[in-house]
C-alpha cells in the first residue's frame, strides 16, 4: 500500500505545471447553464518563422483553439452568432462549422475581434426536442491561425466572448484556467421580439441594402436562383456594382440572365472534379467555375435581349439609386443557373453561397452578413393570372454601410461667405496624400486660403494664385506648400446672403475626376436650418429625414442637369488648365421657422455633406467677419466667378 502511494506521489510530482493545471481544472460549467453556453479553449501553438529577436512583439506564433456553442435553453437558437474579442493581431486561417459574419473569406485578419456565424448548421435545437442530442444542440468550431507577440508560457486568449444574437444578456466570461474562458448567456426578459417559438423561419431583417437569394426551380443536379438587390438607405447608392460570394460545395455557374460574370472562365471545371463528373456537358458554354465569382450588371442595350436580358430591374450599367431619388431604380435583379456536385444530387439539397460582398465606384462601403433562411418569397405568376408563385427556398443577406477606421473620403467641401474675401479650401490630404512627396509639399500644414477664382483651376495651377493672395492678405506662407486634397469631387458651399426674413447659400459641384456621374445627387445636413428650407433654383431640392431628424436637404439634377461630366481639356491646351465638370444652384431659406438662427455663426454651414452617398471631408474652420472690408473689386471678383461658372 505504501508503495502504491509513493508511486502516485512520484507521478504527480513528475507532471509539468501545465499538466497540473489541466488536471486540476474544474469540469465545464455547461451543466448549470440554462441558456446558451459559450466556451473558448486554447488547445496549442508553436513559434513560427521568421525570428524577431530584437522585436518580440512582431514574432508570429501558430495558435489552435476550440469555440463551443451549446443551446441549453427552452427555445431554438436560430442563426447563431458569436463574438470573439481577439486582441493579439490574430490572422485566422480556418474555422470549421462557421464563417465570418462580415462576409470576409479565410484567411482573414481578426485582430480587432470578429463575429462568427454558423455554417452549415445555422440553428441549434434544444435538449427537449432532441432528447439531449449534442449533434443538434451544439456546434464546435476548430480555429487555426497566427497570433503575434504572445510566447509560451503565456496564452493568447481573447478579451471577451459573447453571443451576438439579439435578445440575450451575457455577463463577463469566467476563466477557470489560463487557457479557457466560458460564459452563460440568458434570455433578456425585457427584449421584445417578433419571433414565436413555432416560427419555422426567421423574419426578414432591415438594412441599408438587402439581397434575396430565391431558388425558383430545382432539379437533381442543378437549380435556378433569382437574385434581387434592394437599396433601402435614403443616401445609399451603387455605381457599376460588383457582387461576389464563395461557393461552399463546388458549385459552378452554367447560365445567367440579367447579369454576367466579370470573368468568363470554365478552366477550373475542366481540370477539376466538375469536368470528371459532367462528362457530357459542353463546358465551352459554361460561364464561370471560380470558387469566388464576381457578377456585374449588363448595359441597357441588353435589357430586351432574349438570351441574357428580359429580367425586371436588370441592365442599368450597375447603377442602383436610393429610393428617395427614384424607387423604380433602387433595385437590381438577375437569374442564375447553378450546377451542383456530389453528394448534393437531389432536389431538396440546396446550399446558398457564403461570404457575400458588394461594392461600387465612388460609393459607400458595405459589409454583408451571412445568408439567413427566411420564408419563401412570392412572385407574380408568369401567366398573368391573379396569383403568386412561391419560391422553393429563400435566403436573405443584409448589408449595411460601414466606415472602417482610417478610410479616406472620396470628396471634400470648401467654405466661403459674402462677408469674407477668402475661400477656405478642402483640407490638406482630405482624400489621401499624394505618394512620394519628396519634400515638394507638406502633408501636415493646413491648406492655404484662396481667392474665389482659384477654386476654378486644378490644384497644380493654384500655387501662384495662393502665394499672391497670401502676400495681399498678409498671411503666412509655408515652405514647403501644403499638399493637395487629392479629391475627385469637391463642393463649394458659399453663404450668399443673410437678411432679416431669410438667407441663401450657393452650392457648386466640381468634378476633377475622369469619371462622369450620371444621375448624381448631393445632400447637406443643416442641423438648425433645414426646417427653413424653401427651394433650390437649378436643382431639384427637397428635405429628407435621417435617423428620425428632418435635418437634411437632398439635391439632384433637373432633366438636362442630372449629368456631372468629367474633367476636360481647356480651350487652349497649350496654355489653359484642364476644366472640371461643374454644376451650381442657389438654395433659399426662410427664418420664419428658425427664430434665433445665427446664419453667419456656423448655423448657415452644413455639418455633413454627401455626394452619391459618400460623406465628404469638411473644413475644420469657418469664414469669419474679421475681413468685412468687402471692396467693390472683391465683389466684382465674386460676381465674375459666378458668371464664369454659370457660363460653362
Amino acid at each position: 500500500m505504501a508503495l502504491r502511494i509513493s508511486l502516485f506521489v512520484s507521478l504527480i510530482l513528475s507532471l509539468t505545471p501545465v499538466a497540473i493545471s489541466q488536471l486540476a481544472a474544474p469540469a465545464p460549467a455547461s451543466n448549470v447553464c440554462n441558456g446558451v453556453f459559450l466556451s473558448y479553449v486554447y488547445t496549442g501553438g508553436q513559434k513560427l518563422p521568421p525570428n524577431f529577436k530584437s522585436d518580440p512583439g512582431k514574432q508570429p506564433y501558430r495558435f489552435e483553439s476550440m469555440l463551443t456553442v451549446l443551446n441549453n435553453g427552452l427555445d431554438d437558437l436560430k442563426a447563431w452568432r458569436v463574438y470573439v474579442g481577439f486582441q493579439h493581431h490574430e490572422y485566422l486561417v480556418s474555422a470549421s462549422n462557421a464563417v465570418l459574419s462580415d462576409g470576409t473569406s479565410f484567411p482573414a485578419g481578426v485582430g480587432n475581434g470578429t463575429v462568427f456565424s454558423g455554417y452549415p448548421a445555422t440553428d441549434l435545437k434544444t435538449a427537449i426536442e432532441t432528447a439531449g442530442d449534442l449533434t443538434q444542440m451544439q456546434v464546435q468550431i476548430k480555429l487555426l491561425g497566427t497570433q503575434f507577440g504572445v510566447a509560451s508560457p503565456n496564452v493568447p486568449m481573447p478579451s471577451n466572448i459573447t453571443l451576438a444574437n439579439d435578445g440575450f444578456l451575457c455577463p463577463k466570461p469566467t476563466a477557470p484556467g489560463k487557457s479557457e474562458m466560458h460564459v452563460c448567456c440568458t434570455k433578456d426578459a425585457n427584449f421584445i421580439t417578433n419571433i414565436t417559438v413555432d416560427d419555422v423561419f426567421l423574419p426578414r431583417q432591415n438594412g441599408d441594402l438587402t439581397i434575396m437569394y430565391d431558388v425558383v426551380k430545382t432539379y437533381d443536379s442543378s437549380y435556378w436562383a433569382d437574385v434581387t438587390i434592394s437599396n433601402h438607405n435614403p443616401l445609399g447608392r451603387l455605381d457599376s456594382w460588383k457582387l461576389s460570394w464563395d461557393w461552399m460545395r463546388n458549385e459552378f455557374i452554367n447560365t445567367m440572365k440579367g447579369a454576367y460574370p466579370y470573368v468568363v472562365d470554365s478552366s477550373d471545371c475542366i481540370f477539376g472534379g466538375q469536368g470528371t463528373y459532367y462528362k457530357d456537358l459542353d463546358f465551352s458554354s459554361v460561364l464561370n467555375c471560380e470558387k469566388r465569382p464576381t457578377i456585374i450588371d449588363l448595359p441597357p442595350t441588353k435589357a430586351n435581349d432574349s438570351d441574357v436580358g428580359r429580367i425586371p430591374f436588370c441592365c442599368r450599367n450597375g447603377t442602383i439609386l436610393p429610393p428617395s431619388m427614384d424607387p423604380s431604380k433602387s433595385t437590381a435583379r438577375f437569374q442564375i443557373q447553378v450546377f451542383k456536385m456530389p453528394p448534393d444530387l437531389n432536389r431538396s439539397q440546396l446550399t446558398p453561397p457564403q461570404n457575400w460582398r458588394i461594392n461600387g465606384t465612388h460609393n459607400p462601403d458595405y459589409k454583408c452578413g451571412p445568408p439567413v433562411r427566411v420564408s419563401p418569397s412570392h412572385f407574380p405568376d408568369l401567366t398573368g393570372l391573379p396569383s403568386n408563385t412561391t419560391a422553393v427556398a429563400s435566403w436573405q443577406v443584409v448589408c449595411n454601410i460601414t466606415k472602417d477606421k482610417g478610410t479616406t473620403p472620396k470628396c471634400c467641401v470648401s467654405f466661403s461667405a459674402y462677408y469674407n474675401d477668402s475661400v477656405i479650401p478642402c483640407k490638406t490630404c482630405a482624400c489621401g496624400c499624394p505618394r512620394n512627396t519628396d519634400r515638394t509639399c507638406s502633408t501636415t500644414k493646413p491648406a492655404m486660403l484662396l481667392p474665389p477664382e482659384a477654386i476654378l483651376v486644378p490644384f497644380a495651377n493654384r500655387s501662384k494664385m495662393a502665394k499672391a493672395w497670401a502676400d495681399l492678405k498678409h498671411l503666412p506662407l509655408p515652405n514647403p506648400m501644403p499638399c493637395d486634397d487629392s479629391c475627385g469631387v469637391t463642393i463649394n458651399w458659399h453663404l450668399y446672403t443673410d437678411y432679416r426674413r431669410g438667407w441663401s447659400a450657393r452650392v457648386t459641384l466640381f468634378n476633377w475626376d475622369e469619371t462622369n456621374f450620371p444621375d448624381w445627387f448631393a445632400a447637406v445636413q443643416l442641423d438648425k436650418a433645414t426646417v427653413g428650407f424653401e427651394k433650390t433654383y437649378s436643382f431639384n431640392g427637397s428635405t429628407l429625414s435621417l435617423e428620425g431628424k428632418n435635418n437634411t436637404v437632398f439635391m439632384q439634377g433637373l432633366p438636362g442637369l442630372n449629368y456631372l461630366v468629367a474633367e476636360t481639356v481647356g480651350a487652349n491646351p497649350q496654355k489653359d488648365p484642364r476644366v472640371p465638370g461643374k454644376l451650381q444652384s442657389v438654395l433659399s431659406f426662410t427664418k420664419k421657422n428658425t427664430p434665433g438662427i445665427n446664419v453667419a455663426g456656423r448655423d448657415g454651414f452644413p455639418t455633413k455633406v454627401f455626394f452619391n452617398g459618400e460623406e465628404c471631408s469638411l473644413p475644420s474652420v469657418y469664414p469669419t467677419s474679421a475681413d468685412r472690408k468687402v471692396s467693390a473689386s472683391a465683389l466684382s471678383v465674386v460676381l465674375a466667378v459666378l458668371v464664369l461658372i454659370l457660363g460653362h
